[in-house]
């Protein structure tokens, strides 16, 4: 059976993985977690996306993750329901059991900021309307408009970016021998 399923105490568990110190785990979530609600993220969502980061198969039953960050089912489930929708995690059922496990994967990076692509897209539609409804001569038109330029160099900048993070990370796994991360 996968330890990560075996239901034990979060400090034993934690320790167990890798021989980590369960406190020291349990400080970096808290950190990580906390960096996270400070760029803008939610505080259950930070500490569940956190919790699967740092536990060693990158998979965890809502019942471990309750355990681990001693919360309640609800606040697991509205955290990994906004996970989900984000693309942070994936749920996928325990095999043989109507339990879900949720699982982050190593290019979830990756894959939010590519979805930021169509997100930026839409924004820049929205704003090349709002210059036009303003005006382009208006200080509300200006304001936009450079804000529509700051877009439109984001969007340039951000596929360019992710097409060198494709090719390094390529880089990465071949000096580690083939072996992925997630």
């Amino acid at each position: 059976m996968d330890t990560e399923t075996t239901e034990q105490p979060p400090q034993g568990r934690a320790a167990r993985e890798g021989g980590r110190d369960g406190e020291a785990v349990m400080t970096f979530i808290e950190r990580f977690a906390a960096q996270l609600v400070d760029a803008g993220m939610q505080r259950m969502p930070s500490r569940v996306f956190a919790c699967l980061l740092a536990s060693d198969t990158g998979v965890l039953t809502s019942a471990e993750l309750g355990e681990r960050l001693q919360v309640s089912p609800a606040a697991v489930s509205g955290a990994v329901r906004y996970l989900a929708q984000v693309g942070m995690l994936s749920r996928e059922r325990e095999p043989g059991s109507r339990r879900e496990r949720y699982r982050v994967h190593s290019d979830q990076w990756y894959e939010a900021l590519t979805r930021r692509d169509s997100v930026l897209t839409r924004w820049e539609a929205t704003l090349r309307d709002g210059v036009e409804s303003l005006g382009e001569d208006s200080r509300a038109g200006q304001r936009i408009s450079e804000t529509l330029a700051f877009m439109e160099f984001m969007q340039k900048e951000l596929s360019g970016m992710m097409q060198r993070w494709r090719d390094h990370l390529e880089e990465l796994r071949a000096e580690e021998g083939g072996t992925s991360r997630g």
